[in-house]
């Protein structure tokens, strides 16, 4: 967390959240939801700009109840996930990279869910892969050992067929995208909570 952002929380302790007005999209995208936006449920204005993209990059972090939000000073802004708390790419010279530049590493699980989304998993991070990338990682799968053709592992995510299937040699798991967020302790549209 940036120091002036923690010399803000000093200051004014208690700012209250902003819910509803940023984004992470599944390309990995911060994207402002105006009222317009929120109102017919858009996905928002994407952000552009270096300087603003990067400090909301450094500042994001998550609570106690897996909602992810950005400091913004005092002020927390809690984001709207359209997939995972992170997005990953394939780099030439990193491997996986996560939206916010840090390497994931190697995965420790893999997961494809019913919709044909690949998720990647290590310590903490969870990641759906942009799906632009997608076709680079494709000749990584395999099915009992073999390359594994698309068709193939459509009728695999449909529970059509059956085998072994590997990324890289991590076993990969298939699951429900509606089971994601309860499986990894994330919540995808934070709300402030009911006061008792």
């Amino acid at each position: 967390m940036d120091d002036i952002v923690k010399q803000a929380l000093a200051k004014w302790p208690n700012v209250p959240h902003c819910y509803g007005w940023l984004a992470l999209d599944a390309r990995g995208n911060w994207r402002m939801r105006d009222e317009r936006a929120q109102h017919f449920n858009l996905p928002g204005d994407k952000l552009n700009n270096a300087a603003l993209v990067s400090f909301i990059t450094r500042n994001y972090a998550v609570n106690e109840r897996g909602c992810w939000y950005f400091q913004n000073g005092p002020q927390r802004v809690f984001v709207q996930l359209e997939a995972t708390p992170y997005i990953v790419r394939t780099d030439p010279a990193a491997g996986w990279l996560l939206h916010t530049g840090a390497p994931l590493g190697t995965p420790e699980a893999v997961i494809l869910t019913d919709t044909g989304a690949l998720i990647l998993q290590r310590g903490e991070v969870v990641a759906q892969l942009d799906d632009r990338d997608f076709a680079d990682v494709l000749p990584r799968l395999r099915l009992n050992g073999a390359a594994v053709e698309d068709e193939v592992l459509l009728e695999w995510i449909e529970g059509r067929v059956r085998g072994a299937l590997t990324l890289d040699d991590v076993a990969v798991e298939r699951i429900g995208a509606d089971q994601l967020a309860a499986r990894y302790g994330f919540v995808s549209v934070p709300s402030a909570p009911v006061e008792p």
